[in-house]
């Protein structure tokens, strides 16, 4: 795993990430899996908290996460950016991100940003918390595992990749026009 130095949050903030995590929980549609999640993204001005809870349909290729939710709801309101995450269930253990969310928090959310994964027994001042390279050794049974988005998607597609040359594409090849124009300039 990959070390990615955590960008700080201050105590209110993460305070209010795991709050409103625990919170938005409440706000899940889970008829079928019965397996409700909240999540909470902080804004990248440090002052704008977006809960996000899971949504279920019959269809359950359908479903959203709480954290895409979460997502979808900044995005749409037009935050791009975000600095940090707290996600949990009614697990007395943490509950991690998705593949899919993985990725796609990937594309607003900086490798630093911290990630607080929230056993549902959390308790202010008495929880205690371990580093993800911790958790995969041993119980998160009431422990909230704090990681990063790098650490949780290591190696990670983003943004910044559809910016790469791609020589293999054509893309980058120099037109025939001014491969003639040289050519004749050379002669």
């Amino acid at each position: 795993m990959a070390p990615y130095p955590a960008l700080p949050l201050t105590d209110s903030q993460r305070k209010t990430l795991i709050s409103q995590a625990l919170a938005a929980r409440d706000g899940s549609y889970s008829p079928y899996s019965n397996f409700r999640v909240g999540a909470c993204l902080l804004g990248d001005d440090g002052e704008t908290f977006i809960k996000g809870a899971n949504v279920e349909c019959a269809s359950y290729g359908g479903a959203i996460c709480a954290e895409r939710t979460a997502i979808v709801k900044g995005v749409s309101e037009g935050v791009r950016k975000f600095v940090g995450l707290a996600v949990t269930s009614d697990v007395n253990g943490m509950v991690s991100p998705c593949g899919i969310c993985r990725q796609v928090l990937r594309e607003f959310c900086p490798l630093e940003m911290p990630v607080l994964l929230v056993p549902a027994s959390y308790v202010e001042g008495k929880t205690r918390t371990i580093a993800a390279a911790e958790a995969e050794h041993g119980s998160t049974e009431d422990t909230l595992v704090a990681t990063t988005m790098g650490e949780l998607l290591p190696l990670s597609f983003g943004p910044e990749d559809l910016a790469k040359p791609r020589p293999g594409s054509g893309a980058n090849v120099v037109p025939a026009s001014e491969r003639d124009r040289d050519a004749t300039a050379a002669a």
